[in-house]
Order: structure tokens, then sequence, then C-alpha cells
């Protein structure tokens, strides 16, 4: 009896141990899979951001040209402050700075170039210079001859069109033989001439005759002989 008592208690321990181990076996595999979770890599795929490239015109800014009308603004200096209008020779004058050159400068730049003048008579000037009339150098602007209602220099804007052009000058005069009009263009130092037909585009809605225009372009637009 007794050694029937000793092998079950022997079979107790040992049911113990088992159940002891596989207890333990389980905390281990949860802890692993824990550890596991945590340091799961993100798997999302990283996202390509593309930059839209900055044009040149942003970079270098509008230049002055003659007949702008500019805003000079000195801070605290309202009696050297002032507005003019660029001369044909491309200078401004103002109250202790004297033909001092514009043309081709930028706002800022001119500002600067006022700011080292009146140095000499302002302890640190600030100077602001602001656009109010805008007509730009020759190679920024859309230049139209000829029979539109008001021929003149249109300043060149981003992605301007034909049609934008015909709206700034009026349109056409009554005379005009609109689908006789060219474009003269400068490419590469070399003069092209492109055929446009604008009573296709403005009288006719033909959006195809629609034609990006550049700066420097000149719109030639002759008059019918009947």
């Amino acid at each position: 009896m007794r050694k029937s008592v000793l092998n079950g208690l022997l079979f107790s321990r040992a049911e113990r141990s088992v159940q002891q181990q596989d207890f333990c076996f389980l905390i281990l595999l949860f802890l692993v899979l824990a550890l596991a979770g945590c340091s799961k890599p993100n798997l999302k795929p990283e996202m390509d951001v593309e930059v839209d490239p900055v044009s040149p015109a942003s970079i270098v800014g509008y230049q002055i040209g003659p007949g702008d009308v500019i805003d000079i603004f000195v801070w605290r200096n309202p009696d050297v402050s002032i507005t003019v209008t660029v001369r044909p020779d491309g200078k401004v004058s103002s109250p202790l700075v004297e033909d001092m050159h514009a043309i081709g400068k930028t706002p800022t730049q001119l500002a600067r170039d006022i700011e080292e003048v009146l140095s000499s008579y302002i302890k640190q000037p600030a100077v602001t210079v602001i656009v109010r009339e805008f007509g730009g150098l020759y190679s920024q602007q859309v230049r139209v001859v000829g029979a539109a209602g008001a021929p003149m220099g249109v300043p060149f804007r981003e992605k301007m069109t034909l049609l934008d052009v015909m709206i700034a000058v009026g349109g056409l005069t009554e005379f005009a033989a609109g689908n006789k009009a060219s474009v003269v263009r400068t490419v590469n130092g070399k003069q092209e001439v492109l055929r446009v037909y604008l009573d296709d585009l403005i009288r006719g809605g033909d959006i195809d005759e629609n034609l990006e225009m550049l700066p420097g372009d000149i719109l030639i637009v002759p008059e019918s002989w009947f």
C-alpha cells in the first residue's frame, strides 16, 4: 500500500511539474509576441514629395522700366518720400538723390541704392519702393501696333495669351484685318513671324487661335483695304 501511495505522490508531482512548464512556456510565448508587436517596423511606404520648380521670372522679380510710376517711401522721413515717374532715360530723381539709374532694377534693388545715397544725410535710412503704375522694359512687354482699339505696350504676365492682349488693347477697330495679323517673335536671336487669326479668335470664338504670348512679342494688326 505504501508503494501505491508513493507512486501516486510521484505522479502528482510530475503532473504539477508538467503544468508549471506549460504555464511558463505560455508566459514566455506571450512575452515574445508582445515584444515583436512593439518592435514591428512601419511597413507603410514613404511618399515621394514633388516640389514645384521656381520659375526664373519669380526669382528675378519685376524690373522697373521707363514710364513706371513709383512711390519712394523713406520711413520716418516724409520730406524725402515722393512719387516719381521713371524718365525715358531710365533715371529718377528724389530729394537728396539726383539722377538715380532705375531702369532694369527690381524695386528692392532700387530701394537699397537709394538707402546708400541717403545714408550720407540720414542715419540708417529705411527705404521702400513700390511700383504704382506698371510699364516695364520693352523686353517685358507685348507691344501691339496697327488697327487695335488702343495700340500700346502691354506688360507681360505669366501665361498671357493672345486673347488677354486683345482685351487689354480694347479689341480690333472696325477696319482691322484681323485674320491677316501676325506676331513677330525673337527666338535665339532670330526673328520669326507667326500668322494669327484674330477674327476667328475674337468674333468666331475659335479658342485654338489663342496663342500663348512671350515677353518681347510684337503683334501687328493691319487694316483692310475695303
